[in-house]
């Protein structure tokens, strides 16, 4: 079996992007129609702030009180570090399935296929987990969403089966719509981000102008953290950061549809990252500063919908849970899309079962149907864990984001080793339009190092087994391991369903 795939071409000006897919070894078969604000959208509604901070702040202040805060730009330095490699990555190998091509040719087709199985199992469960969240906003802008039952509470039983209700069908619609073409999908997810930015400043709008207390809140460290320590209960407090910020390089997902993939996915890959930091911490802080009280533990149980609760007239929080339904909605369309392009990746290269059927793209949607018919329905199918166990499922959301982590280190370990090598070798490569491409140049080792260190300690830190994390009831004592038994599990599987004996259908050789 070949170890690595061709080199990534040195482009002369003027070669158009369908000829640069060539000299990888692939043919042009999806639609290359995404611009710049598409390709930064997919990244945005993928990370959806509006969406996971208002159900994970309470994780955060829960465990560490206000300066909980100081976790989101520690856990942002880190992610840069990660996403400045893939920045640079992605400007050299425009290829859908990203995190998979991207190891492949650093690593080797073993390093590439488990990176790509990692991404592709945490990317379903990651789908499941956003469409879940509907039950948290739509019975709260109507009871009629409230279909089963009356308790809309995600941990009751009707609650537990109403968000699967709403969950399918979020993800029938979003099948649908990722089938009927990227350039639908382009859009809706546009607008859906436009809505969401502009939700967002609201919201910290809203906060600031309703300030109880001063911004000097963050340094508060509360009542927590008393055993074994503040600094322990600071860390498990970072994992609501760690939880949220993954996701940016969906804009590599769908370079072959993209315009200028080599200088607008490196860009959209650090713009969707940075933007999703400053508004995101800004709505942390503001929720801290406008919050009635700190002490009462509603800011722990509830999260920013207290808070907005009691700024808001009846209308106007309406309206504001309207926009977090629609970020719900762009966000689940993301995370499935990419999800979608990753499963096309790594068919189109023969490497899962019925890759024939996998990586057949619609010669009049251009895009590959079968894929996101399937992410579509395994994503129900995990949903209806919830209805049995919601515990069981919060523990699957928790691992599977250990599993996007696994995977960035699959890209970032075999960059580093290649960068000891000398990588990247050869001279300045350009864009479609003859610019240099992005490069991190004598800073490229640095901060890849710092990329792989954040990257091991952050894997360590969400796979510790803890019971508040994986066990907050105490009724299931054996989850707190849910996380190396999982990845063991999911490592087993891989290397069960490894593709031995198949080929990659382009010549493969070790790459600059």
């Amino acid at each position: 079996m070949p170890t690595a795939p061709a080199p990534a071409p040195s482009r002369p000006s003027g070669v158009d992007d369908t000829g640069d897919l060539g000299e990888f070894g692939y043919e042009q078969q999806l639609h290359r129609s995404l611009g710049k604000f598409a390709s930064f959208a997919a990244g945005f509604s993928f990370v959806s702030i509006l969406t996971t901070i208002f159900q994970l702040f309470g994780l955060g202040f829960g465990f560490a009180g206000p300066a909980f805060f100081w976790t989101w730009p520690v856990v942002f330095a880190g992610q840069f570090m990660v996403a400045l490699n893939f920045a640079e990555l992605a400007a050299r190998y425009p290829i859908s399935g990203a995190i998979y091509q991207w190891s492949r040719r650093m690593g080797g087709e073993v390093v590439g296929w488990f990176a790509g199985w990692f991404m592709i199992l945490a990317q379903m469960v990651t789908a499941s987990a956003a469409a879940i969240a509907l039950q948290v906003v739509l019975p709260n802008v109507w009871s009629g969403f409230q279909i089963i039952g009356e308790d809309s509470t995600l941990t009751s039983a009707s609650g537990a089966a109403n968000a699967v209700l709403l969950g399918s069908v979020l993800l029938v619609l979003t099948t649908f719509i990722n089938c009927i073409g990227v350039n639908w999908m382009s859009r809706i997810n546009n607008i859906g981000v436009t809505c969401e930015i502009v939700g967002v400043i609201a919201v910290i709008g809203m906060f600031l102008t309703h300030a109880r207390r001063g911004p000097d809140v963050v340094f508060d460290t509360g009542t927590a953290g008393a055993s074994p320590g503040y600094g322990w209960a600071w860390i498990v407090s970072g994992l609501m950061a760690a939880y949220v910020m993954v996701g940016f390089g969906s804009a590599g997902e769908l370079a072959e549809e993209t315009r200028n993939p080599r200088r607008v996915a490196p860009r959209t890959i650090r713009l969707a990252l940075s933007v999703s930091a400053l508004g995101g911490g800004l709505m942390i802080l503001g929720a801290l500063m406008a919050a009635p009280s700190l002490t009462d533990g509603r800011l722990a149980a509830e999260g920013l919908p207290y808070v907005l609760s009691s700024i808001l007239s009846s209308p106007w929080g309406t309206l504001l849970l309207v926009d977090v339904a629609i970020a719900v909605f762009v966000c689940t369309l993301a995370i499935q899309t990419a999800a979608s392009r990753l499963v096309f990746s790594m068919a189109r290269d023969g490497r899962l079962p019925a890759s024939r059927i996998l990586s057949t793209v619609n010669p009049r949607t251009g895009t590959p149907i079968a894929p996101s018919v399937l992410i579509g329905l395994v994503c129900i199918g995990i949903l209806a864990v919830n209805v049995g166990n919601s515990a069981i499922f919060a523990t699957l959301s928790s691992v599977c984001i250990i599993l996007i982590y696994l995977a960035y280190l699959m890209v970032t370990v075999p960059l580093l080793l290649r960068r000891l090598k000398g990588w990247p070798h050869g001279g300045p490569q350009v864009d479609a339009d003859g610019r240099t491409l992005f490069s991190l140049g004598r800073f490229g080792l640095p901060v890849n190092i710092l990329a792989v260190g954040y990257g091991a300690l952050m894997v360590v830190n969400l796979s510790w087994p803890r019971a508040e994390i994986f066990d907050p009831s105490g009724d299931y004592p054996l989850l707190r391991w849910a996380a190396p038994v999982t990845v063991a599990a999911v490592v087993a599987l891989g290397i069960a369903c490894f593709p031995r004996g198949r080929t990659t259908p382009n010549p493969v050789t070790i790459g600059a």
